[in-house]
């Protein structure tokens, strides 16, 4: 992860001093532990869960929310925050500090989209199929969960029909068996060179 987390901070800042970076994919394509993990890489990186900013009732509804919690604040060189949503207890809780940090990630489904892309640094799309995504979000959550999974994929499908975050991908993450491999994504600039990354060890650039 290191050559990863050294090439996304020599990002110019997109957000004041901070370089926003987003994570997204399919639910269940293992945005959340690769986050954690780049996080850890960056030096303990501030990580914005999509899934605190959305709710039952807006599921995908969450922009002004987190354009008045993250964006606003982290542009005026301010610390931001979230107040974590409980999907068990319906409610939203107290508000938790996001230090204006060099490198901020925003992780979850969604974290791509067209409203939040002018403030992106970069982009990364967990490269999984969504049919496999949704598999292993399923089995993850169990059948407590079954009904939710029902309407959420409805709502995925449609999210990303009109407003689809790979396109602009600058790069694409590869779970394999031995670690990550991370390619240049269709949004990349011409000429960007390939990033292998194996594992939590050195990655190499070719």
């Amino acid at each position: 992860m290191h050559d990863l987390a050294a090439r996304l901070r020599g990002l110019p800042p997109s957000l004041g001093p901070v370089r926003l970076i987003g994570v997204d994919g399919h639910a269940g394509s293992g945005k959340s532990t690769f986050a954690g993990r780049l996080a850890r890489a960056l030096g303990g990186a501030p990580v914005v869960h999509l899934d605190d900013i959305a709710s039952h009732e807006h599921l995908f509804g969450w922009t002004d929310r987190l354009l008045t919690q993250v964006v606003r604040p982290l542009a005026r060189g301010e610390s931001g925050y979230v107040t974590p949503y409980d999907w068990r207890a319906r409610a939203f809780g107290a508000p938790r500090p996001l230090p204006a940090a060099p490198v901020v990630l925003v992780e979850g489904v969604g974290a791509g989209r067209r409203a939040l892309r002018p403030h992106l640094a970069g982009l990364l799309w967990m490269e999984l199929p969504h049919e496999e995504s949704w598999a292993r979000g399923r089995l993850r959550d169990g059948a407590e969960q079954r009904e939710f999974w029902d309407g959420w994929v409805a709502a995925e499908r449609a999210h990303f029909a009109a407003d689809p975050s790979r396109p602009h991908a600058d790069l694409l993450v590869f779970q394999r068996a031995e670690g990550y491999e991370v390619l240049p994504g269709p949004g990349a600039a011409p000429g960007t060179g390939q990033i292998v990354t194996l594992g939590d060890g050195p990655s190499r650039l070719r």
